[in-house]
């Protein structure tokens, strides 16, 4: 491990983007020059930026910037602070990571906004469907041992009052179909998405699961998805996976109507009396 020798770079004139219509922030411009001074110098993880203070003097910027440039090159992972021990440059991060990373600034609005689940949903039916069908195909005796742990597991975390914990293992159990396909694309596409994926099936499970009408029939559906995987049948899986995820969008679709419909109700004026 050594400590890197950077150079002064020019800091670029206001840039624009979006049709020119909004600036790019400082920030933006200084994490950019970081990253591309990491490649041209071909810097290796573990090596070590120079200070705060002389790589902010350097460059001309403040420090300020600069630490907001870094934060945001360490949420990427390519940098890493220590604090109190500087900067340091980390590997590239993980395919499946980088596969996520553009989606993660819009969490917020999958989780605040009802309507982005649907959107989540029909990227699941169109993933999952493969993936189950391929799993089907391809599944080894330690991949069959391993989606029928996870679907334990997941029955297993029903009632516990972990909605957290249900969520990882519902997400686990549909990811060990995903890894059973050994289609490299979809399993790096399919991990990439867990964080995406868990953050969608929090949210379902709290309207799906707390419903007797629909509770039963999700458990139906997950155990069709493995014994049809464990029984190698390819379009009897993937029929089941699809099918799963036609009831959650269906279900979802009614409770929310039946939530808005009662909320309209709320807001009527009272009967008047009479006289």
């Amino acid at each position: 491990m050594h400590t890197a020798t950077l150079t002064a770079l020019p800091v670029a004139p206001a840039a624009r983007d979006n049709g020119g219509m909004k600036p790019i922030r400082l920030s933006d411009r200084v994490a950019e020059q970081l990253r591309d001074l990491i490649n041209e110098r071909r810097l290796q993880p573990g090596d070590r930026l120079p200070a705060e203070r002389a790589l902010a003097l350097e460059l001309g910027i403040s420090r300020t910037a600069l630490r907001e440039a870094i934060a945001q090159l360490a949420s990427q992972g390519l940098l890493r602070a220590r604090v109190g021990g500087g900067t340091y440059v980390q590997g590239p991060p993980p395919p499946e990571r980088m596969v996520v990373e553009p989606l993660l600034p819009y969490l917020p609005l999958f989780q605040g906004d009802p309507e982005y689940r649907f959107d989540v949903l029909e990227i699941r039916h169109a993933l999952e469907g493969a993936t189950a069908w391929h799993a089907a195909q391809r599944a080894t005796d330690p991949d069959r041992a391993r989606i029928r742990e996870a679907f334990e597991a997941m029955m297993a975390a029903h009632g516990k009052h972990d909605p957290a914990g249900e969520a990882r293992a519902d997400a686990a159990f549909h990811l060990s179909i995903a890894e059973a396909s050994h289609n490299l694309i979809l399993l790096q596409v399919m991990r990439g998405l867990f964080e995406l994926l868990q953050s969608n099936i929090s949210q379902n499970r709290e309207k799906l699961y707390t419903s007797p009408r629909t509770f039963e029939p999700l458990s139906v559906q997950h155990r069709e998805m493995m014994e049809a995987v464990l029984a190698g049948d390819p379009e009897r899986a993937r029929n089941a996976a699809q099918d799963h995820l036609e009831f959650v969008h269906s279900s979802l679709r009614t409770i929310d109507e039946d939530e808005a419909r009662r909320a309209r109700a709320s807001r009527l004026p009272p009967h008047p009396r009479r006289p």
